[in-house]
């Protein structure tokens, strides 16, 4: 199984005389792109006043040396070192504005793809860079601009100096925080991070320096090749703890670019280590090739109950290799305890699969009864008229007269008699959010008072998140007929990459099955509280569930309890209008209601620490769950 994407590198080179001999060396050592100045160092331009000034001839290198192709595909230019655009000297302000836009226009000329620059200093410092981006990438401006970040400030590698000596250092994250802020999120913004030097050996202290970064918008790693060891046999390597990071974010598909002099005989021997690191990262796991191609895909949740599902979307969720597996079990168990009673009254035991789709969870229960060595009696109700097809095939060729296919709403169902087990895969991505308690609630008069439900409960669960990609994805989104915040006040099915987990999930809602409560009431209201660990971005929250099929079987896409190769549900994520700035030590305070009505229910949510903000999908505007 090979990984999604082959390995991409790049070789950057501090000036390029000749730029066909700079790309003949990179990609006869297989190198896939270069890095080079737009201007030779030697041809700085002066447009004020200097010996420069009226320079005669061409300050660069003119676009015939290569075909548009190659120039687009095989070059990312890199701006003038001496650009300073922010300097508090006018003269050199106003020289390096010129400079930029000049070298600006000179990229979208040849056709890159990419531009890229570093960004050295703190906060406040790039203001002025930030406005002509801001302004050239919201334009006609097409290329990236891949600004190069260092993990560490360059003032702790230079006078190593330790944090509890100088706790008031920046950290590089909160320079690009504040340049793409003033930027607006512009998608053609990613990040080019420096990789440091030394990084801490423990895996909970890297995870702490890299994590929030595996949600930003990080499109390559700049390896310095000072930070290769050699091996034994000479060969270039990289410790343990740098190979632990390339590998995390080799799940992001990020490209590389090797940076400095070599070391050794060849230049590729560095390429050839970075891809046997890359294809050791490869994920050949059941939900990695199920989930292929759908990282950070925002996808609309099933409704199940209002629309009739697909042939296709059966077919992707019946390859599941845990979940039937656990259900099978969990009936397996129902019908061992149920036995004794059944056996003593003399008769069959009957269970119902209550949304039986094409049948996988009826065919469960006939493997389960055969194991148990029980007669059972199985009523597989189904109001999908294109599934019951399949159904009343398979009672006619395959169950014969075990199964009984009845083709009706659940709900609306007149049942012939009492079941001993209900039986249903009614669940959403959060749970409840595809009306499993309310359709249960709804046949709890066919289940006999010492009955069984499976699944026995369930329970949602939230988690703030940092997700530059996926608060873009949803911005991009657009309907002129509907409300202007329709798009952020609609939760996703989403295979989460590309994100940085704020703190741990924690539950919120939970139903219990039968619910045999006197008057039953489905609408919820929590409030959780989420203690914030670094300087981060909230850009809304994911959503898991964990259910009990019975008694200690269970099912689960909560990280923490998450069931191994299980691929039928991915999280829910519930977007925030605007993204939220939060510190080290903030509370977070967020609000969820489950709203319900005769027609429809919907989810409502907002936060109101450390600042308020108002509640996202009030009285349903922009989504609901149709019953």
């Amino acid at each position: 199984m090979t990984n999604q994407k082959p390995i991409s590198c790049g070789l950057d080179f501090c000036c390029a005389a000749n730029l066909n001999d700079c790309l003949f060396t990179a990609t006869s050592s297989k190198y896939d792109f270069i890095c080079v100045p737009l201007v030779h160092p030697l041809l700085k331009r002066e447009f004020l006043s200097g010996p420069a000034k009226d320079r005669p001839g061409p300050f660069t290198r003119p676009d015939i040396i290569l075909n548009s192709s190659d120039w687009n595909n095989l070059i990312i230019g890199k701006f003038s070192p001496f650009i300073n655009v922010d300097s508090a000297n006018p003269i050199v302000r106003k020289n390096s504005e010129e400079a930029l836009n000049q070298e600006l226009g000179l990229a979208m000329h040849f056709g890159l793809s990419g531009v890229t620059f570093k960004l050295m200093s703190g906060i406040g410092n790039n203001m002025n860079l930030a406005r002509i981006i801001c302004e050239k990438l919201t334009s006609n401006y097409i290329f990236q601009v891949w600004i190069q970040i260092p993990m560490e400030n360059p003032i702790k590698q230079t006078y190593s100096y330790r944090e509890e000596d100088c706790p008031t250092a920046e950290n590089p994250w909160e320079w690009w925080n504040a340049f793409r802020i003033i930027c607006d999120y512009n998608r053609k913004l990613g990040v080019a991070l420096i990789v440091s030097h030394d990084l801490p050996e423990s895996e909970e202290s890297l995870n702490v320096k890299i994590d929030r970064w595996l949600g930003e918008p990080v499109k390559c790693l700049i390896l310095p090749t000072t930070i290769f060891l050699t091996n034994k046999k000479g060969y270039p390597v990289l410790s343990k703890a740098h190979q632990a990071l390339v590998k995390k974010f080799a799940t992001l598909e990020v490209q590389f670019i090797l940076t400095g002099a070599s070391r050794y005989r060849s230049i590729s021997y560095y390429y050839n280590y970075l891809d046997y690191l890359w294809k050791g990262c490869q994920n050949s796991g059941a939900v990695e090739r199920f989930a292929r191609g759908y990282e950070d895909y925002l996808q609309c949740p099933l409704q199940p109950l209002m629309d009739n599902l697909e042939s296709q979307t059966y077919e992707i969720f019946e390859k599941d290799p845990v979940k039937y597996r656990e259900y099978q079990s969990a009936i397996y168990e129902a019908i061992k305890d149920i036995t004794p009673k059944v056996n003593a009254e003399g008769r069959r035991i009957v269970i119902m699969v209550v949304g039986a789709g094409r049948g996988p969870l009826v065919t469960a229960s006939l493997n389960a009864a055969e194991m148990a060595t029980q007669e059972v009696k199985v009523y597989a109700v189904e109001k999908n008229p294109n599934a019951v097809l399949t159904l009343q095939a398979l009672e006619r060729d395959v169950w014969e007269d075990k199964v009984t296919v009845v083709s009706c709403d659940m709900r609306e169902w007149d049942a012939p008699e009492k079941a001993d087990i209900i039986v249903s895969e009614l669940l959403g991505s959060f749970g409840d959010n595809e009306l499993s308690p309310e359709c249960l609630d709804n046949v709890l008069k066919f289940l006999r008072d010492d009955g069984i439900n499976i699944p026995q409960s369930y329970t949602s669960y939230i988690a703030p998140i940092q997700s530059s990609k996926l608060y873009n994805e949803v911005r991009q989104l657009r309907d002129k007929d509907k409300h202007p915040l329709t798009n952020f006040e609609t939760p996703y099915v989403v295979h989460l990459q590309n994100k940085y987990d704020i703190a741990s999930p924690q539950p919120l809602f939970t139903f219990i099955h039968p619910n045999r409560a006197s008057a039953i009431d489905n609408s919820r209201y929590e409030t959780k509280t989420f203690d914030v660990q670094q300087e981060c971005v909230l850009h809304g929250f994911s959503g898991y569930f964990m259910t009990v099929l019975y008694k200690n079987i269970t099912l689960s896409i909560e990280p923490s309890t998450y069931s191994p190769e299980m691929f039928s549900w991915f999280p829910i994520f519930f977007p925030l209008k605007e993204p939220v700035n939060l510190k080290a030590e903030d509370q977070l305070v967020v609000h969820f209601w489950r709203k319900c009505s005769s027609k429809k229910v919907w989810y409502e949510w907002c936060i109101s620490q450390p600042i308020p903000v108002s509640i996202h999908n009030p009285g349903g505007r922009s989504y609901t769950i149709g019953l």
